[in-house]
């Protein structure tokens, strides 16, 4: 019996992970995936733990200052042309108990499980602008807005081919969300001022896998000028 041994190839590249997206952005031969006929819009978590350094400096994170801007003009855009727009939040009940092992890891009053329905940290940011008439609201226990969420059933609904998401984090429930999008045949947008993450390594890195593998990661202002033409 023939033994194989190889050598590592995984590549080592000590360059910062921001160098290393901005490449991968700019390679010509790079093929999106491109909208199809009708996007929704899914923001991400847009709540006081994660977008107020001011109150909770310990969780919330800013990368680019015009995210929740961002975030509502495409949501207004979107609502304009008769698609549907989704909110989600995190939160979790007084023993922290829904979490499950996601739980566990820490328990400091910035924990994960320590976000309980109804607290200032559940609430949506006050910048957000929902639409509690028109938009779909929920709240998740896990990363992806798809786990035992009502989201790929309304999506079914409303005919929806192409998932663009918005909010936080790039490394955790944006790339999680994005994987299962596209895992259920969403062409998937990631529109690059609209999501945001504790640390810059983190955010680029995750936005060169999900622009190589899960997604096509565009400036806001590029899929706005789509929504705006697709009425």
């Amino acid at each position: 019996m023939t033994e194989l041994t190889f050598a590592s190839t995984m590549v080592r590249d000590d360059r910062p992970a921001r160098t290393i997206y901005e490449e991968v952005l700019a390679n010509p031969a790079r093929r999106g995936f491109g909208f199809g006929d009708r996007a929704a819009v899914v923001n991400i978590d847009v709540q006081q733990a994660y977008t107020r350094p001011d109150l909770f400096p310990k969780s919330a994170y800013v990368t680019d200052p015009d995210q929740i801007d961002w975030i509502n003009r495409l949501s207004d855009a979107a609502r304009a042309g008769g698609l549907p727009v989704v909110w989600t939040r995190v939160c979790y009940k007084p023993d922290g108990g829904d979490a499950g092992i996601w739980g566990t890891r820490t328990d400091t009053p910035d924990s994960l499980q320590n976000i309980k329905f109804g607290s200032p940290r559940h609430a949506f940011d006050p910048r957000a602008r929902p639409d509690c008439e028109t938009d779909l609201i929920f709240d998740k226990r896990m990363p992806s807005a798809f786990h035992e969420s009502p989201l790929q059933s309304y999506l079914v609904w409303h005919r929806i081919d192409t998932v663009i998401v918005t909010g936080g984090s790039t490394s955790g429930c944006v790339r999680a969300t994005a994987v299962d999008s596209l895992s259920r045949g969403y062409r998937t947008i990631v529109p690059v001022e609209c999501v945001a993450d504790k640390h810059e390594s983190y955010h680029y890195a995750n936005l060169t896998d999900l622009l190589l593998k899960y997604a096509d990661v565009l400036p806001a202002a590029e899929v706005l000028k789509h929504l705006e033409t697709a009425r």
